[in-house]
């Protein structure tokens, strides 16, 4: 129950200390939501805040950056057109001072119930058109971030849900797309 007189159905905020790459992952949701459906993907770096403000004090006033703590999100460059996510994250080296990288990205995904369906053998292009077409078929946003040190955090929105109190977090909803994201700070 509400501490104030909030009505109990309205969802309450959470009491506990939330990680600093789950507030990333949270900020970078928030930041593409505002910016609607229909985008493309999006990477960032995932900075240190105090190192930041220590080492780029210009950069941390023109990000209107506020305290010391936690990861700050610095949105990168457009992604090039035409090539595929996979290969371009295979190109990607981050300097030392980033911390972590997160990506936004959105998508079509089916229920667990629709995948059973999903007809054998059929190539990338053709599974894509069969599960764009799929009645089933949802559009989701996914925000995946990670760390040098090996934790994830990924947030998934759903287009039909559009709001931040429906929006799913976890460290393991997206593992394809964390592996590819942690390999950009090996070798």
């Amino acid at each position: 129950m509400p501490m104030d007189n909030t009505p109990p159905d309205v969802p309450q905020p959470t009491r506990t200390a939330t990680p600093p790459l789950t507030r990333a992952v949270l900020e970078i949701d928030e930041y593409a939501a505002g910016l609607g459906w229909d985008r493309p993907a999006q990477l960032f770096a995932l900075v240190d805040t105090a190192r930041l403000r220590a080492e780029e004090p210009g950069l941390a006033e023109q990000l209107e950056i506020e305290g010391d703590s936690g990861l700050t999100p610095v949105e990168q460059d457009e992604l090039p057109d035409g090539l595929p996510l996979d290969e371009f994250l295979a190109t990607i080296a981050w300097p030392d001072a980033v911390a972590g990288c997160a990506l936004t990205v959105e998508r079509l995904m089916l229920p667990p119930s629709a995948e059973a369906t999903i007809p054998d053998g059929l190539p990338g292009p053709e599974l894509a058109k069969w599960v764009a077409e799929h009645p089933e078929r949802q559009e989701v946003r996914l925000t995946v971030g990670v760390l040098r040190d090996g934790r994830r955090e990924s947030a998934i929105r759903l287009r039909e849900k559009d709001a931040t109190t429906e929006v799913l977090t976890g460290a393991g909803l997206v593992p394809g797309l964390a592996e590819a994201l942690a390999a950009t700070f090996e070798g």
